[in-house]
């Protein structure tokens, strides 16, 4: 009877001592377990943030990308410029002329042409025949004008007064180089918008280039600049506000 009795002591106290271990393991573990809440306490008290700040590396990344962008942009301006400039060169040594295209300004030539018409040119001719329609820039002055050859006559020697005119044709003169021109919707001919002392155009040194095709009104737009110059400065912003979109 006794051994039976301390059998079972020694069982119930074994269990005991289960319970007892049992409630400290879960004491522990409760320890180092802590809930969400707990943890954004923690977090505020010891001024852990919750994500990684921003390295150095990668905001100097990011102000490259931006210096690169902005290259860029330049860059597209710049080729956008130099391939009109090359164009407008390209077409020049072609033409033979200084300016191988240019805007009709007045209605001096209508109605073969229209103001705003853009017209082309071409200047390697040896000479210039009679109703040829040509550009001419006056000495002194840098504004084309567009109007057709009415008369051609040899060079001369003398005072002007005493110098004998002779209207020639291509048959008996092929080297005349002196023009005298007029607009088709004017009265008069040129001489009173020569130069000073000047009645005729030299072939070599006035003239620009002669009228070889036409596009009707494209060049309104370049009168309407000229006209109007704060239509210059409406552009130039609308162009601004195009890059800084365009860089967004």
């Amino acid at each position: 009877m006794l051994l039976q009795f301390t059998a079972l002591y020694t069982r119930a106290e074994c269990g005991d001592l289960r319970q007892a271990d049992l409630r400290r393991g879960h004491l522990s573990a409760s320890k180092h377990t802590t809930s969400p809440g707990q943890q954004k306490s923690i977090q505020r008290h010891h001024h852990i943030p919750d994500h990684d700040p921003p390295t150095m590396l990668s905001s100097l990344s990011s102000t490259m990308a931006n210096a690169r962008h902005s290259i860029a942009q330049a860059l597209n301006f710049a080729l956008v410029l130099s391939t009109a400039f090359m164009l407008w060169k390209g077409l020049s040594v072609a033409s033979a002329s200084s300016s191988p295209i240019v805007v009709v300004l007045s209605g001096s030539m209508e109605p073969a042409f229209q103001r705003g018409d853009l017209l082309f040119l071409w200047n390697r001719s040896p000479r210039a025949e009679i109703g040829e329609v040509v550009v001419y820039n006056v000495r002194g002055k840098d504004i084309p004008i567009v109007h057709r050859v009415v008369r051609t006559f040899p060079e001369v020697e003398g005072r002007v007064n005493a110098r004998k005119v002779k209207e020639i044709t291509v048959d008996t003169a092929p080297d005349s180089h002196m023009l005298l021109t007029k607009g088709d919707n004017n009265l008069a001919d040129d001489v009173e918008l020569y130069a000073q002392d000047q009645d005729h155009l030299n072939r070599k040194e006035d003239i620009v280039g002669s009228v070889r095709g036409y596009i009707p009104m494209v060049g309104y737009v370049t009168i309407m600049l000229s006209e109007h110059p704060w239509l210059k400065t409406v552009m130039l912003g609308l162009m601004g506000l195009m890059v800084m979109l365009q860089r967004e």
